[in-house]
Order: structure tokens, then sequence, then C-alpha cells
């Protein structure tokens, strides 16, 4: 194995391992945000408020040729990324940089040491947050065996480096380096120690997740699949339960890991009286707000989505009180996949088959509402993102979609589909469906109580849907009779069944004949075809 570093000596000088009070007084030195009222670091960064998918290249080699899955990879020669490499080690000639050694895994028998290097100091501090903090001894004979390099100022040029802009996120898998330039967004260092993890794992025989994780007081744990928006960190955050984590972990032959130390929350609209714990995270000192504006009198003012809707919270797990000191549980007993349906078909909660829950699973179904992005019109959009997180997953979706069905059947896991979208209509008619008619059905489903309800199967889809449950109006559980007009229900329902049927297409000859009948039933399969 040949791994690729980057020489602390080719920097001017260089910050390392610095605890979170120090990376606030150097970032705050520097100019580099302000602080809230809280103590929460507070940074603006630009016009990269998110991920830049577009500008994500992997290089192809004789390792990851046959490995990657080129569908989803925009590909990226060796000598374009020893050009850029070069180059990298040229810009940091003068500059002051800042390194963190971490842990990416909190199964000791799979973490991965990794080495993160940064221009910023908030960005040191955030993925301090992010990954999991060596004790003084592990760091004293820390080898780094990963390595990510983030130089937001520096500008990638296309015409030399083969990159689509000045952005790049350039990643060599072989040689265990990422190379990220062009953008101030913090998330774009996490998630390509995500995407090396989803890439490295499986051949370990490990399976990565996109998905929040919790678990009871007797030991049942749960994992919540979903998309950005659909309800992983919420829902997860359940004070009755201890919370392993809020976006990335493992499946191994142990149990279930979180790969992080910490959490990276939405705030937009986030409030006091609906999420305490992540409120109370995002308002303490060396928390890092990420495009939060605030007041004059520097308190955050979360309802302010004019920096943009993505805007974000970075703390320590230890910040959430029911959170795990070892991020770490046994099998799942429980995996909730998580839709926020726009279009007001899906059932607020539904059972799933391993058939169907691999189903679902590669197809990854959510749906953005009008006005969200740039170009969007007034109807909803179906969202298909396999694996609930198509940009991090490097290898073809039906490697992680196996590695799920076997894990599932070896353990006798629940899976379960939860809408947390709309209800009574579609977005612009219906209302968001509610959180505690979620709750409430979610803990009946993590208890045990809801296998024992009465349940029917869907028309459409084929799942099983319970009838009833105390404390939750009846009718949410049959999406159709919450609409006005039943017969627009049953169009926009056989449209949004044609989607699935659609999408999934491409994963046909991937899958055996169980699954492609796990989909919707044959009248949307008949007008598909």
């Amino acid at each position: 194995m040949t791994i690729l570093t980057f020489p602390l000596s080719a920097a001017k000088s260089i910050v390392a391992n610095k605890t979170e009070a120090e990376l606030v007084e150097f970032a705050v030195r520097r100019g580099e945000g302000e602080l809230s009222s809280s103590g929460a670091f507070a940074a603006v960064t630009g016009q990269h408020t998110g991920r830049s998918p577009n500008d994500k290249f992997v290089v192809a080699d004789s390792e990851t040729e046959n490995a990657i899955w080129w569908d989803n990879a925009a590909r990226f020669t060796p000598e374009q990324f020893d050009t850029l490499y070069e180059d990298f080690l040229a810009f940091a000639a003068d500059k002051e940089l800042f390194v963190q050694d971490l842990f990416a895994g909190a199964d000791e028998d799979f973490r991965l040491p990794t080495r993160v290097v940064t221009e910023y100091a908030w960005h040191s501090l955030f993925i301090r947050h992010m990954l999991r903090r060596p004790t003084r001894t592990e760091l004293e004979g820390f080898q780094p065996q990963f390595t990510v390099v983030n130089l937001p100022t520096f500008q990638a040029d296309p015409q030399k480096h083969g990159t689509r802009t000045e952005t790049v996120i350039a990643c060599d898998f072989t040689r265990r380096i990422v190379l990220i330039g062009g953008t101030s967004y913090a998330g774009e260092t996490k998630k390509s120690v995500f995407s090396f993890l989803n890439y490295l794992l499986p051949s370990l025989g490990v399976m990565p997740m996109h998905c929040s994780a919790n678990v009871g007081d007797n030991g049942d744990s749960a994992v919540f699949f979903g998309l950005s928006g659909t309800g992983k960190t919420t829902l997860s955050a359940e004070p009755s339960r201890t919370l392993l984590g809020d976006d990335e972990h493992g499946w191994s032959p142990n149990g279930i890991f979180n790969f992080e130390g910490g959490c990276y929350a939405k705030t937009i609209r986030l409030s006091k009286e609906a999420e305490p714990e992540i409120y109370a995270a995002s308002n303490r000192f060396n928390t890092v707000l990420e495009n939060v504006v605030l007041r004059a009198d520097r308190t955050p003012d979360f309802d302010d989505g004019s920096l943009t809707e993505n805007a974000r919270s970075a703390y320590p797990l230890e910040a959430i009180s029911n959170a795990s000191a070892t991020g770490t549980a046994g099998n799942p007993k429980n995996i909730v996949m998580l839709t926020a349906d726009a279009f007001g078909v899906m059932p607020p909660i539904a059972k799933l088959t391993p058939a169907q829950a691999m189903y679902h699973f590669l197809s990854g179904y959510t749906a953005k509402v009008a006005g969200t992005e740039k170009g969007m019109g007034n109807e909803p959009q179906a969202t298909f993102s396999t694996c609930f997180g198509a940009p991090f997953m490097p290898r073809h979706p039906s490697v992680y979609g196996n590695m799920l069905r076997e894990l599932i059947a070896k353990h006798g896991v629940n899976c379960w589909l939860v809408n947390t979208g709309w209800t009574g209509g579609k977005f612009g008619v219906g209302s968001r469906m509610p959180i505690k008619a979620t709750r409430a059905l979610l803990n009946a489903a993590l208890s045990g109580s809801l296998a024992d309800a009465e349940m029917r199967t869907d028309d459409l889809f084929g799942f099983q849907v319970p009838l009833s449950l105390e404390g939750v109006d009846a009718k949410i559980l049959t999406p159709r009779q919450t609409w006005a007009d039943a017969a627009e229900y049953d169009r926009t329902a056989q449209n949004l069944a044609n989607m699935f049927v659609s999408n999934f297409e491409k994963f046909a000859a991937h899958v055996d004949a169980e699954v492609i009948a796990a989909g919707p039933f044959s009248g949307a399969k008949q007008a598909a075809e």
C-alpha cells in the first residue's frame, strides 16, 4: 500500500493538534469570524454554502478502475492529481497551516487514523468536533493512514488541472489523500472522510451507512437513514434513548459504530422548544456556527435564511446530554428509512420486508419542495439518492444494498419507512406531518409494540401500514383519506409510483427478482412500460 502524505515542512509554519479554546483564539485573531453572545464561533463561507458535487473528482488507476461506480464519479488521471498536489505544496509555502490528528470510527478494530491539514483555524476546530480525538498516548504514536488537505483560498486552474471550475475536491483513494481547494464550506472535509470510508470499509466486511443512530436502555439500537432535511438528527436525538451519532456510522461484526465524534446539524428555524438539545448545543462556547446570521447583540437568528437555508451548527457529542461516550452499540434491532414526501402520498410509517428494505434503500427517495432551489417551479420534485447518500458512495449501490440485505436477514432486523413530509395533500395544499405523531409511531416501532398492531397492505407500494395507534389520528395512517380530492390522490400516487419504477430500472440488472418485485405494484409498472 502506497500512502501519499502532505509534508508539514511544505508550510511556512504548522499549528498542530491545538485544543478547542486555542483554535477559537486563533480564528478570532486571524479575523476568520466572530463570537456569538454564547461563545460559539460564527463563520461565513461566501459563495459556497453547501457541497460542490460537480467539482469532485476521483483518480482512476489500476486499483480503482473496477471498484468505483463511475456513473457517479468524475475521473481524474494520476498525472492531473500529481500536478494539483505539487501546486498545493507550492501554495502552502508561505502559509500558516493547522493540523489535527484524529480517528474516523469508534470501533477500534476498524477506525482510520486521519490527518486533516487546513488553512483556516475554524476548519481545524470544526473537524476536531467532527472526528474522534485520540488520547495523549495515542497521539504520541499517531501514524496517519489517510490525509485531507483543505486550502480554501487555493484556486484551481481548469486548463492546467483538468477541473471544471476554480473549486476542486480531488480524491486519490489508492494513495489515501484528498485535496480540497476553492471552497470554504467545512462540510467538504467531513464528507471527504466519509467518502473514503465508504470506499474502504466494504472490502473489510463493514457496511458504511449515511444514517443517525441511537440505542435504548436495554441495548436495542436503531439506525435512521435519510437525506438532508428528512429528520435524521431530530428523530435520533430522542431524550429517552442514547444518541450514538447523527450522520455517519458503520456496521461491523462487532455491531454499529459512529464514524464521528460530533454533530453537524441544520439550524434553519431551530427552536429551543422543538429541539432543546440541539438548540443548547448550538449556543455554547466553541461550537461552530456556519452561515448562521448573528443579530446586532450577537445572538444567533436561526430564522434568518438570508445567507443560506443550509445554515449549520457543529459541536462535539459531549454537548448532547444523552450521547454515548463509546459511540458503539450492538447489532440494530430496527432500521428506519426516512423520507420527506412532499407529494403527500406516503403513510407516516410502513413496515418493510427485507426485499422492500433493499428496494427503498437503493431508491433513496425524498422530495424537494417548491422554492428551495433556484429554478424550481411550484410543484414538488422527487429526488432519488441511492443508499440515502449517493454523492458519498464511491462503489456501485448494489455493493451496499446487498450488504444491508444480508445483515438484515442475519440479525432479524425490523425495517420501517417513515414519512416526515406532507399529509392531506402535496406541498402547498396539505400540511407537514405532525412531529408528535411521527415520534409516537417511531417509539411504538422501536419498543416493539407496533409489531402487534393490525396492518393493511398498501394497494400500490405493497408495504404493511398500521391501521391505528393510540394517541395518533387514525386518518393520517391512510393518506388517501386525508385528501379532499381522492381522485387527485390516486393520480398523484400513481405518478410517484411510476417515478419509483423508472428510477429503479438502472438497478434491475444488479438485484434479484424478489427485490424488483418489492417495488410498486403492477399497475405502476405497466404504466411505466
